[in-house]
């Protein structure tokens, strides 16, 4: 009875190690370009789907949180991959900035259609909402933390800081945390969506640390 549950998960672990295999080679023959222009693609869409009515009855407001909702599933992805590659084998590491930048993109976007289509560049009313409206507040320390990894997100900038480098990008942590806090405070009311976003950030960032506990128990 036991070897036969022996074979069933040695042919089990078989067959993950050939998924693992694939998805790593599949992974390694993407050109790191194509995901940005895969990426890209959605913003002609959804000003195609604002323009038609396909954002709701408010199509500024639709296209505002649409560019920042993508945003937020594109620092999220990005969060998603060393967990992947410890956990499960899966290394889509070549990968990591681009999601990273596509995500500062994409806030970039967020932030510019509440500027200059939201607010009608009314920079006073701006600066109010930002220091009387807490989501706002957040959103905008979120942006602030994405600048600086935006910014050193290239060689030159990992040689010349060294091991600050790393330091520095820990700052992604924050600034994912604000977006799901901002995404949880901005909707009305308990809505369950923002509050999917922020448990699977949480779960991302446990299993960030969990390596780091086990080698310390040991």
């Amino acid at each position: 009875m036991w070897w036969k549950w022996g074979v069933l998960l040695s042919k089990e672990g078989k067959a993950v190690n050939n998924v693992q295999q694939r998805v790593n080679t599949a992974a390694r023959k993407i050109p790191t370009w194509a995901l940005y222009i895969l990426c890209l693609l959605w913003v002609p869409w959804l000003v195609y789907l604002a323009q038609t009515g396909g954002l709701g009855r408010e199509p500024i407001k639709g296209l505002e949180h649409a560019l920042g909702e993508f945003a937020l599933k594109l620092l999220i992805i990005g969060l998603a991959i060393t967990p992947l590659r410890r956990h499960l084998g899966i290394n889509l590491i070549k990968f990591r900035r681009a999601f990273g930048l596509l995500a500062f993109i994409y806030v970039c976007l967020h932030l510019a259609v509440w500027v200059a289509l939201d607010m009608s560049l009314l920079w006073g009313q701006m600066w109010a909402d930002i220091w009387k409206r807490p989501y706002i507040t957040i959103g905008m320390a979120g942006f602030a933390c994405l600048v600086p990894l935006a910014m050193t997100s290239n060689n030159w900038s990992v040689r010349k800081l060294g091991p600050n480098w790393r330091k520095l990008h820990k700052l992604t942590y924050l600034a994912v945390l604000l977006g799901a806090a901002h995404f949880v405070w901005l909707v009305k009311g308990i809505q369950l969506e923002p509050l999917i976003y922020l448990t699977v950030i949480l779960v991302l960032l446990a299993l960030r640390i969990t390596p780091r506990k086990t080698a310390k128990a040991g």
